[in-house]
C-alpha cells in the first residue's frame, strides 16, 4: 500500500509536472526559447520519474527500490543530452520575451523547492532511496528553473539572443551533479 503522504506529494507532483510540462512547451514554441524547451523536457522527465517512484510502491510493481532509484538518475542523464543537443542547434535561432514562460519558471522555483524538501523529509522517515532520488530530481528542477528564468529575464531586458542558448548550457552541469547523487542515491541520505 502506497503511504498516505507519499501518495499525496507524487500527486500533487505529477499534476504540477503536467501544468508546467505544457506551459513550458508552448512558450517554448511561441518564444523558440531553447532554456525553455529544456525546462519543458526536464518537466515530462520528472513527471515520469514521480510515476516510477508511486509504481515502486505498488504491491504488485517489483519493490526494487534501486532500479526506480537509478531509473530517475539515468532520466537525469538523458535531459542533459537533450539540452545540450538542442541548445548547440540554436544558437543563432530568432528568440521572443516568454512572459508565459517567466511566470511558469518563476512558479517553479517557487514551489520546486518545497516539494524536494518534503519528499526528502519521507524517504528519510521511509528510508526509501527511490523517494529520495525523486526529491533531487525536484531540487534539479528548482535549479533548472532559476537558471532559465535568469535567462528569459536577462533576454526580456537586454534582447541578446544567445543568452538563452547559455542559460540552457549553464543547466547542463547541475543536471549531471544531480544525476550522480540520485545514482548513487545520495538524495537524503538513507540508507541501502
Amino acid at each position: 500500500m502506497i503511504p498516505r503522504p507519499v501518495f499525496r506529494l507524487q500527486t500533487v507532483t505529477l499534476v504540477w509536472m503536467l501544468v508546467e510540462c505544457a506551459a513550458a512547451l508552448i512558450a517554448a514554441a511561441r518564444s523558440h526559447s531553447v532554456a525553455l524547451m529544456a525546462f519543458g523536457a526536464d518537466s515530462f522527465i520528472e513527471l515520469l520519474s514521480a510515476a516510477v517512484v508511486l509504481l515502486a510502491f505498488l504491491p504488485w510493481v517489483s519493490r526494487r527500490k534501486q532500479i526506480a532509484e537509478r531509473a530517475a538518475a539515468v532520466l537525469l542523464f538523458l535531459l542533459a543530452g537533450v539540452v545540450i543537443a538542442i541548445a548547440a542547434g540554436s544558437w543563432r535561432g530568432p528568440v521572443e520575451t516568454s512572459w508565459l514562460g517567466i511566470a511558469v519558471t518563476s512558479l517553479a522555483l517557487a514551489i520546486m523547492p518545497i516539494l524536494a524538501w518534503l519528499k526528502r523529509r519521507q524517504a528519510r522517515a521511509l528510508n526509501h532511496r527511490a523517494l529520495a532520488a525523486d526529491a533531487t530530481q525536484s531540487a534539479a528542477c528548482a535549479w533548472l528553473a532559476a537558471v532559465t528564468l535568469a535567462g528569459l529575464a536577462a533576454f526580456a531586458i537586454w534582447h541578446i539572443r544567445w543568452v538563452d542558448s547559455l542559460a540552457a548550457l549553464v543547466a547542463v552541469p547541475i543536471l549531471i551533479v544531480e544525476g550522480r547523487r540520485a545514482w548513487r542515491g545520495d538524495g537524503c541520505g538513507c540508507g541501502s
